[in-house]
């Protein structure tokens, strides 16, 4: 049954007011050009001194090849000495793959130089993967990775893949960050930085337009998506029934359900 124009409005209020800084939504619009924000969540996690100079929620870096692979940044962050930062949020384990981690740290690297510039002028880049569970579960609050030899001793090249065990509660820096990122509530946030930013939009009635707005737009997108979904299984068991029933291949059922050649690869993947 079809929703009532009031009835989906109470249902977006109720996600929004629901959210918390794990969701990518909120965390990439209460970073976005947020550079004291920013600072706090770097700076807690590092445990080093990093002055933010510009960060970017939902950021996109595009690939240079025709069919390749972008990625969309939660939150991107430079610092002062021209280092960069992507900071993401993994809700679910698949989302935190290791090769992802390495792919980001390869994307943020392309940004770095122009072309006459020197591979030996690149600054480093740091990859922050803040995960709803302990990934690797070995009970750390933070994972630092980096190249090392075979003797132990570390490849100086820059890159820093960190993961953050979103279920550390531990009473420090770490630990209250942990504690706001999972704050649900609009107060009661260690960091003030934090709380006022999502205050404005969950309270705020500008910013919870905007977030409303795109929580509706997110739901739009999944509905289309969910259809074409299901029109593409149809077509599947479509194929199928015609392979059985004719006993011919699947290419042959395809070109008799009038399948274009390009979408060939899409439905054998399913078959």
């Amino acid at each position: 049954m079809n929703k009532t124009l009031n009835e989906r409005r109470q249902e977006i209020e109720e996600i929004v007011d629901n959210m918390c800084l794990m969701d990518d939504d909120l965390m990439s619009r209460v970073f976005d050009e947020n550079n004291d924000a920013t600072q706090i969540l770097i700076r807690t996690i590092l445990q080093e001194e990093v002055e933010v100079v510009e960060s970017k929620g939902q950021w996109d870096i595009k690939n240079s090849l025709i069919d390749g692979r972008g990625i969309r940044l939660d939150v991107y962050a430079k610092d002062s000495k021209g280092d960069y930062f992507d900071c993401e949020v993994q809700r679910k384990d698949e989302g935190a793959n290791p090769r992802r981690a390495r792919y980001n740290s390869s994307m943020l690297d392309t940004r770095m130089l122009k072309k006459n510039q020197s591979a030996k002028d690149l600054k480093d880049s740091y990859v922050i993967f803040i995960t709803e569970n302990d990934y690797f579960k070995k009970d750390e609050s933070v994972y630092r990775i980096g190249r090392t030899f075979d003797t132990g001793e570390i490849f100086e090249d820059g890159s820093h893949i960190i993961y953050v065990n979103g279920q550390y509660k531990g009473n420090d820096d770490l630990g209250r960050l942990m504690s706001d990122m999972k704050n649900r509530k609009t107060d009661g946030f260690y960091y003030k930085e934090l709380e006022e930013g999502v205050k404005h939009f969950k309270v705020d009635e500008e910013g919870r337009k905007t977030m409303c707005e795109a929580v509706e737009k997110y739901a739009d997108k999944n509905r289309i998506e969910g259809k074409k979904e299901g029109r593409l299984e149809e077509k599947v068991e479509d194929i199928k029934a015609l392979m059985q029933n004719l006993k011919c291949t699947a290419e042959q059922a395809m070109e008799t359900l009038n399948v274009p050649k390009s979408e060939y690869n899409k439905y054998l993947s399913r078959l």
